[in-house]
């Protein structure tokens, strides 16, 4: 393995587990050491961490409640003094709660922004006045081209992370390049009925479930190419598109 003070690395948030696992194993095949953070999943953490090892590249587990915004620059500080050429932040870590405006309370709505929005804007934050130069990618959902209210805080704190997304590309340019990206259909919730998941997969166009590999592929993308900021890319075959509204053209009594 390569001295550490030698290579890259990349801290990546909510990384023990899911895409956010993906994620690092990804950057860690890129040549990238990880700084894995997790909140909950230590276990899991130190069984990511161990295979990242596996691979060549060094990581080092770091707990932190991203709810906490007074916790969030000790996290940024720990991660660069392990790995002093961080030079990548990936924001995936990601609080679900389902319900519409009706039935979703104040502490809902405060529980999903902190750590959806107001983690990534602070991290972002710390990593731009901590480091020369360097690349930020945050996850979003391709739930965010659409106005499904039964995902009310939910999804405005994504749709409020896209727009943070560009505004930081802005302002932290041109030393910080932030994009973000924008899952579909690829690791659906254990929850998810074969039924369900048929039913989703018929309103994508290309008619298929994702795979980690296409959003990886994505985040490779967006960390190599230093042209590219300011971007959301989509990747969810189609699902995001589809749209094609009411018109004269599919009326049924037309037909």
């Amino acid at each position: 393995m390569t001295d550490t003070a030698d290579r890259p690395a990349a801290l990546v948030t909510g990384a023990a587990t899911r895409l956010g696992r993906e994620f690092a194993l990804a950057l860690a095949d890129m040549g990238y050491d990880i700084a894995l953070h997790y909140n909950s999943s230590a276990t899991e953490a130190e069984t990511t961490a161990a295979e990242l090892r596996t691979r060549g590249s060094d990581a080092e587990p770091l707990q932190c409640d991203l709810s906490r915004h007074q916790d969030l620059p000790g996290l940024m500080e720990r991660a660069l003094a392990r790995f002093p050429r961080l030079g990548v932040l990936v924001n995936s870590a990601s609080r679900y709660v389902a319900g519409n405006l009706a039935s979703t309370r104040p502490e809902t709505v405060y529980a999903q922004l902190a750590v959806n929005l107001v983690a990534p804007m602070e991290l972002m934050r710390v990593f731009a006045a901590s480091v020369d130069a360097g690349c930020v990618v945050n996850i979003i959902d391709n739930k965010v081209a659409y106005a499904q209210y039964d995902y009310a805080a939910y999804l405005l704190s994504k749709k409020s992370l896209a727009e943070a997304t560009r505004m930081a590309a802005l302002e932290y340019a041109p030393r910080i390049r932030v994009n973000g990206l924008s899952p579909g259909v690829v690791m659906p919730m254990s929850s998810r009925t074969a039924d369900y998941l048929r039913w989703r997969l018929d309103g994508i166009p290309l008619k298929r479930q994702g795979k980690p590999e296409h959003l990886c592929h994505a985040l490779r993308y967006l960390v190599e190419n230093d042209f590219v900021t300011g971007q959301i890319l989509t990747v969810d075959g189609g699902e995001g598109m589809f749209q094609v509204g009411r018109h004269s053209e599919n009326y049924p009594a037309a037909r």
